[in-house]
């Protein structure tokens, strides 16, 4: 059953666990789980997402109960109107925190027409993230004797395509877990030392104005039991334990 964090006549938000789509695509045509799909039968009702989450990302996902509030939420994810937090844990050791300004091209998925022979341009794309915590792990990965990882806080200015992911790389401090834009030795270790076999990518919070009332909206998460548990492995425990809180 899928954790419901917030209802009222118009929207419903869930914390999306790892591993789950949210609808069925071509590429993953197999698959027989969907969070559309388990959340209507869930709550007996139709629903429709109003953004996505990547099938390896885990947390807040907003979903609209009818058509007026669908596109009046749509309206504020497109115009970049809602503020995202996530949490992420990546190769090195970034900066104290940063912004990063890299255009990135649009991509496309199975329920968008990309028109064959038209030059679509680079969307402008903007990511701050703050370091929340370090780790120097005494394991060879690749030439190096030890591995350095960092847990940082993310915040996403506007709202491309596997954005978060993609400027990570841009910036060589990939996520743990992301099997295209990351490094694949880096995530067969988490995987052997430590039993991680996911994405370490999580959206904790979301803030926007409720699209129909014009009240202020906050839906928050808590970091998922896996997710905990390798950062106490890191010896994070205490830093996650006080930026989830502090997002309360």
């Amino acid at each position: 059953m899928l954790e419901i964090l917030f209802q009222d006549d118009d929207y419903i938000a869930i914390h999306k666990p790892p591993g789950l789509l949210v609808h069925r695509t071509e590429l993953d045509r197999h698959e027989t789980r969907f969070a559309v799909q388990m959340l209507r039968d869930q709550i007996g009702r139709v629903v429709w997402p109003v953004h996505r989450l990547d099938r390896g990302t885990s947390g807040v996902l907003l979903f609209a109960l009818n058509p007026a509030a669908l596109t009046a939420a749509s309206a504020a994810f497109e115009a970049d109107a809602v503020a995202k937090h996530y949490l992420a844990v990546v190769r090195g050791w970034p900066a104290e925190s940063g912004v990063i300004d890299q255009p990135l091209s649009r991509q496309f998925d199975d329920y968008e027409r990309h028109r064959a022979g038209f030059d679509y341009p680079p969307q402008t794309a903007l990511t701050r993230y703050a370091r929340l915590a370090t780790v120097e792990v005494p394991i060879a990965v690749d030439r190096y004797p030890q591995s350095r990882y960092a847990l940082l806080a993310v915040q996403p200015e506007t709202g491309r395509r596997h954005q978060i992911r993609r400027h990570m790389k841009h910036i060589a401090h990939p996520i743990i877990g992301d099997a295209t834009h990351g490094k694949g030795i880096h995530n067969r270790m988490f995987q052997t030392h430590f039993g991680c076999h996911r994405l370490l990518l999580l959206c904790l919070a979301m803030q926007l104005k409720h699209p129909l009332s014009g009240a202020p909206l906050r839906l928050i998460t808590r970091p998922d039991e896996d997710f905990a548990a390798l950062c106490a492995q890191l010896g994070w425990a205490q830093a996650l334990q006080a930026h989830s809180q502090g997002m309360l």
